[in-house]
């Protein structure tokens, strides 16, 4: 099988882990804003925002230090040990601190209640814990256990939320069965609250699942390593950091400026941006390992330059595609008219999105030449870009201001990686080929969402119209991936 076809191959098994739990997820939307005010969704989304700046911080870039070193070191034992050693450790103290303090903390940060906080703690522990493990099976090629895990975690968190916000409020109502220590103050506490309390359940559960793996190896803690794989991860870390900035500071400030209720409603439309999301955390599950492992071959940059191309081209067609049909899709995802007031920034960050996407993959070149400070630079410069426009424009044109400088921040993130790559590890990627994409996605959608808006026809003439064109331009390059 050839180099390409392996590659898709393994991707569409990590694209299902990847967009069955959070398919999921987008389902569980409409029961969250079917049963949530829009300030309790706000409460639910400010839980989620911090989670991932503290699994920003606690992975510190080690995820992505694992495949440097694991494709680099002979003894893969020890790369695996002393990684989840590293995590362990350091994910104690965190779990140690932040509960003893925790009640001061969660005031700090604006939790209704010091219980949603102390559920995240142990959240985040759980998540950091499975970092290595999951890294592990994808390095090795197993994409398949990785997402049977994947797809057990989410079933777990989502039959707990169909319990607890469905079954429980009927049970009680109809006298049905229910456990007593369940239903004794149901009513008292808020819904969100049982929300958290199955996605504790779910990250437990996985984390009992995949820790045998690290088992497998003798426990090895090699520091000089150790310290070779932080000072290749911390830079990650701080680009992780200003990564969460961009895609989560934004929901916070629009709650301080806008009130919980915009946010809530905001936070809901930026949902339906998931579907770019989805295809670009399929696509970076298998080829994060895929350009590590092949970084050595001869035709290494040629392979890359045609993943980028493939990759563009999927995620202009699922752009146009969302964009033509995002009526439909709002009402069928959201539920409640009340958030439809935000559908006008789900155009601008699904483009943000798959330029995101097209940074992923031009990062590599910093990845495999170990300058993984110019990520941390590029990932600060889109940080500050995001703070600044949002404190400017919010308090002028509300959350669009948010949804602008999500683009604006990836958009030059990605040219100025571009430039540099070109510098330091030269890729041969169709750059004229890209643009044409981009822009005819881009033109298109602006066609149906503003001009043909809720045109059933010129919405599927449209997506028609590009499919068949990118079939078309791209035949020979289709017959060779298929013939291979």
């Amino acid at each position: 099988m050839s180099t390409l076809k392996q590659f898709f191959k393994d991707t569409i098994i990590y694209g299902i882990a990847a967009v069955l739990p959070r398919a999921i997820n987008i389902i569980l939307v409409k029961l969250h804003t079917n049963t949530l005010t829009s300030d309790k969704y706000a409460e639910n989304t400010i839980y989620f925002v911090y989670a991932a700046y503290f699994n920003a911080i606690l992975t510190y870039g080690m995820e992505t230090a694992f495949f440097r070193f694991f494709t680099k070191e002979k003894e893969k034992g020890k790369v695996v040990s002393t990684s989840f050693i590293s995590l362990l450790i350091t994910t104690l103290l965190f779990l140690s601190v932040m509960l003893t303090y925790s009640n001061h903390i969660a005031i700090y940060f604006g939790f209704a209640n010091p219980i949603y906080f102390q559920i995240l703690i142990l959240v985040t522990t759980f998540d950091t814990l499975v970092v290595i493990p999951y890294a592990y099976l994808r390095v090795t090629n197993k994409p398949i256990k990785f997402a049977f895990y994947k797809i057990l975690n989410i079933l777990i968190y989502a039959f707990l939320n169909l319990y607890f916000l469905l079954y429980i409020p009927y049970a009680i109502k109809n006298g049905t069965y229910a456990p007593k220590f369940i239903t004794a103050n149901f009513e008292q506490n808020p819904l969100v609250l049982y929300i958290f309390i199955a996605n504790l359940i779910a990250s437990l559960i996985t984390f009992l699942f995949l820790s045998p793996l690290i088992f497998k190896f003798k426990l090895v803690f090699d520091k000089k390593l150790l310290y070779k794989m932080l000072t290749y991860g911390l830079p990650i870390m701080i680009g992780s950091l200003a990564f969460v900035t961009n895609e989560n500071l934004d929901k916070l400030l629009i709650s301080k400026y806008l009130g919980k209720e915009q946010m809530g409603i905001y936070a809901a439309c930026y949902k339906l941006g998931v579907f770019m999301t989805l295809y670009i955390m399929a696509f970076r599950l298998g080829a994060e390992p895929f350009f590590f492992n092949h970084a050595k071959e001869k035709n290494a940059k040629e392979t890359y330059a045609k993943i980028l191309t493939w990759f563009t081209i999927v995620g202009a067609i699922f752009m146009l595609i969302i964009v033509a049909f995002i009526d439909s899709f709002a009402n069928i995802l959201l539920g409640k008219e009340e958030y439809f007031e935000a559908l006008a920034i789900v155009p601008i960050i699904l483009l943000a999105n798959l330029f995101l996407g097209i940074y992923n993959n031009l990062s590599i070149w910093y990845k495999l030449t170990d300058k993984t400070k110019y990520g941390m630079y590029f990932s600060i410069i889109g940080a500050i870009i995001t703070i600044a426009f949002n404190l400017v424009f919010i308090p002028k044109i509300g959350f669009m201001a948010s949804a602008w400088a999500t683009l604006l921040a990836y958009l030059l993130m990605t040219i100025i990686s571009y430039f540099y790559g070109k510098k330091h590890y030269t890729v041969p990627y169709d750059i004229k080929n890209i643009l044409l994409y981009l822009f005819i996605s881009i033109g298109f959608s602006y066609i149906s969402f503003i001009l043909f808006r809720g045109n059933l026809f010129v919405s599927i003439l449209l997506v028609f119209v590009f499919i068949s064109y990118t079939l078309w331009n791209e035949k020979n390059e289709i017959k060779q991936i298929l013939k291979k």
